[in-house]
C-alpha cells in the first residue's frame, strides 16, 4: 500500500526541472513522466523576474504537468531581464532584440530533445511576459492554439492580430504598473503608453466571425473584490476571447502567493484559469 501511495504520489509530481542553454540564452522545462507527445505551455516572466522565479511564484507546472502538459519557461535578457514587446520594456526593447524568432527556436529545440508536441503550443505569461505572449501570437498566429495575458496588453498600435487565436485575459481596474484603461502607469518602471484591455480584446476578437457575447460574475470571497467574466463563444458554445476583469485588483498573478500576501483577489486563482482556458484549445 505505502508502495502503491509513493508511486501515485511520483506520477502526480513534474519531472526535475532541467535548464537548457540556446544560443547564449537558457530556458528552464517542466517534463510529464512521458514527455513523448506532450503539448507545450511558454510560460513568460515579468520584467525583472526571471524563468525559475516565475515557476515558482505561479506555480504552473505541478497542475499543467498533471494535465499532460510540459512547461517551458524561457529566459528574457539583460541584466534586469525583459522581453521585446514593441514598446515594451527595458534593454530588450530598446536594442531590438528579436524576441519571437528567440521563443521560436526555444520550441524547435525542447521539441526536439525531448520529444514534444510543437503543433500544440500555448503562451501565457505575466506583465512584461504578457506583453510578450500577446505579441508572439500576433506575429505567429498559425503557430498558438491559444494564449492567455496576465497584466499586461500588447502594443495594438504596431501589432494586428491577422489570424484567429483563442485569448484569455486576466487585468486589474487598480493595476498601477499596467492600467486597465491604457496609458501610463503611476507606479510603472517605463514610460510606455500601454494599449487599454479594451483595444486587445478587439484586436483578438477581429479575425474571427461574429462570436456571441455573454458574461457572469464571480464573488467567492469576502475580500472587497469581484470579477466580471465577459465570453465570446462561437457557434458551439466554446469560448474564444475570454475577459476577466477583477474589480480593484492591482498588478498582479491572482492565487499566487504574493498577491495573496498582498491582498489580491481571492476570488480567481490565474494558474488555474489558464489551465482551464487552454483545456478548451486541446
Amino acid at each position: 500500500m505505502l508502495r502503491l501511495v509513493l508511486l501515485l504520489c511520483l506520477i502526480a509530481l513534474p519531472a526535475v526541472a532541467e535548464t537548457v542553454t540556446l544560443d547564449g540564452r537558457s530556458y528552464l522545462v517542466d517534463l510529464p513522466p512521458r514527455p513523448e507527445g506532450a503539448p507545450v505551455i511558454l510560460a513568460l516572466h515579468g520584467g525583472g523576474g526571471s524563468a525559475k522565479q516565475f515557476a515558482r511564484a505561479s506555480g504552473l507546472s505541478r497542475p499543467a504537468v498533471r494535465m499532460g502538459f510540459a512547461v517551458i519557461y524561457p529566459q528574457g535578457t539583460g541584466r534586469i531581464a525583459t522581453w521585446n514587446g514593441g514598446y515594451c520594456c527595458g534593454a530588450a526593447q530598446r536594442e531590438g532584440v528579436d524576441d519571437a524568432a528567440f521563443l521560436d527556436a526555444v520550441v524547435a529545440d525542447a521539441v526536439l530533445r525531448f520529444g514534444l508536441d510543437g503543433a500544440r503550443l500555448y503562451a501565457t505569461g505575466m506583465s512584461n511576459g504578457s506583453i510578450m505572449a500577446e505579441t508572439y501570437a500576433a506575429l505567429r498566429p498559425g503557430r498558438l492554439r491559444a494564449v492567455a495575458g496576465v497584466s499586461g496588453t500588447m502594443d495594438t498600435g504596431r501589432f494586428r492580430v491577422t489570424a484567429p487565436v483563442p485569448l484569455l485575459v486576466i487585468h486589474g481596474t487598480a493595476d498601477a504598473m499596467v492600467p486597465y484603461a491604457g496609458g501610463r502607469g503611476e507606479t510603472s518602471l517605463t514610460q510606455t503608453d500601454f494599449a487599454p484591455v479594451a483595444a486587445v480584446e478587439a484586436a483578438f476578437l477581429a479575425p474571427f466571425p461574429v462570436l456571441a457575447q455573454g458574461e457572469r460574475v464571480i464573488d467567492r470571497a469576502d475580500d472587497g473584490m469581484r470579477v466580471v467574466e465577459r465570453n465570446h463563444a462561437d457557434a458551439k458554445g466554446r469560448v474564444q476571447v475570454r475577459v476577466m476583469t477583477v474589480e480593484g485588483g492591482g498588478h498582479a498573478w491572482p492565487g499566487s502567493l504574493r498577491a495573496t500576501r498582498q491582498g489580491e483577489t481571492r476570488d480567481i486563482d490565474a494558474t488555474a484559469e489558464v489551465l482551464r482556458f487552454f483545456a478548451l484549445h486541446r
